[in-house]
């Protein structure tokens, strides 16, 4: 709020506003005065004035991530993965510096350090809960800070989209490998992401009662797009059902595959290293489903229904026929013609 006072032949103005430092000015003119003074107002409410370095330097970036992630990560669907991503962030002596002495150089030190040990990819993926945090911060929490240091921080990330799909003889691998593992949940959790192609995230929280086996259908609440969706089940997906409610029962509130997402990561791990097949990942699954899917003569809204894609750029991405299903249908219309 701007102050216009006169003292002597001047007329003298002053703004406050929190979490800036307060701005004066002294002018001969009562006109230019005011003039002066709105233009400092509208510079406060666009963030645009210098921020109060004295508030910010009471509050350290490790304080700021410790609040981010016990206010607004404990509601997060992926809270689990993001709290253990921020805890590994606030190791690093960065969250030690004040939020009044960090600026865009300190996270490009940040960065050329973190990338001689992981990929660029992954180092934004980590800086992503960060970069919303600051955004919170600003437009949330009332810290005056002038602009997000994450906001210009030069991270390409080179887009190595992953065409990966089973080979010959690897999903007999990994079920004979399975059968040593120590969890029971591992293979039927496998044997479910090639039937349904569903998410690792959406099959981790299915409940019984999204289950209806008289339609022989699967009611996925929780996506990753955030729209609902419901998938037919083959008869493998409904194989996998009927053995684990019979081994294990079916209550209509419980989880069918009651396993974290850490615990399945592990697991995952442990079979494949067992299984000797060392550039898989489990989200690799979900590509050999839908490629499958495509393979079965599914057209584009057909395998979109199911996989839940609402950008058909994006369900291309997996949508990757076998050579031998291709050559196979080429034969098949050169011998017809």
């Amino acid at each position: 709020m701007a102050t216009i006072r006169k003292h002597r032949d001047k007329y003298q103005v002053q703004v406050r506003r929190k979490g800036f430092p307060p701005v004066s000015r002294s002018f001969h003119k009562l006109a230019d005065a005011k003039e002066w003074a709105r233009h400092m107002e509208t510079q406060a409410d666009r963030q645009e004035l210098a921020p109060n370095r004295k508030e910010l330097a009471k509050i350290t970036l490790g304080e700021l991530v410790h609040r981010y992630k016990d206010e607004v990560v404990i509601s997060k669907k992926g809270a689990e993965i993001e709290t253990i991503v921020l805890g590994a962030f606030l190791r690093h002596s960065i969250c030690k510096r004040s939020l009044a002495d960090l600026n865009a150089s300190d996270f490009a030190a940040y960065r050329d350090e973190r990338l001689k040990t992981i990929t660029a990819k992954s180092l934004k993926r980590q800086l992503a809960p960060i970069n919303n945090m600051f955004e919170v911060a600003r437009a949330e929490w009332n810290i005056p800070l002038k602009q997000n240091p994450l906001a210009d921080l030069a991270l390409k990330a080179n887009d190595n989209k992953r065409e990966r799909r089973l080979r010959d003889g690897e999903l007999g691998l990994l079920l004979k490998a399975g059968k040593k593992t120590r969890n029971p949940l591992v293979v039927p959790i496998i044997r479910f992401a090639i039937e349904t192609g569903m998410r690792r995230g959406e099959i981790l929280n299915l409940r019984w009662r999204d289950i209806e086996e008289g339609r022989e259908t699967a009611c996925i609440l929780e996506t990753k797009n955030g729209f609902s969706r419901t998938i037919p089940l083959t008869p493998g997906a409904l194989e996998v059902l009927r053995s684990l409610a019979a081994t294990r029962g079916r209550e209509g509130g419980t989880l069918v595959f009651p396993l974290s997402a850490i615990a399945l990561r592990l697991s995952w791990d442990r079979l494949t290293a067992r299984a000797g097949i060392n550039d898989l990942n489990f989200h690799d699954l979900r590509h050999e489903a839908i490629s499958r899917l495509f393979e079965l003569g599914l057209t584009v809204p057909e395998v979109a229904s199911i996989s839940g894609h609402r950008d058909m750029r994006m369900l291309f991405r997996y949508a990757h026929a076998s050579h031998a299903s291709i050559r196979a249908k080429l034969a098949s219309a050169s011998s017809i013609g």
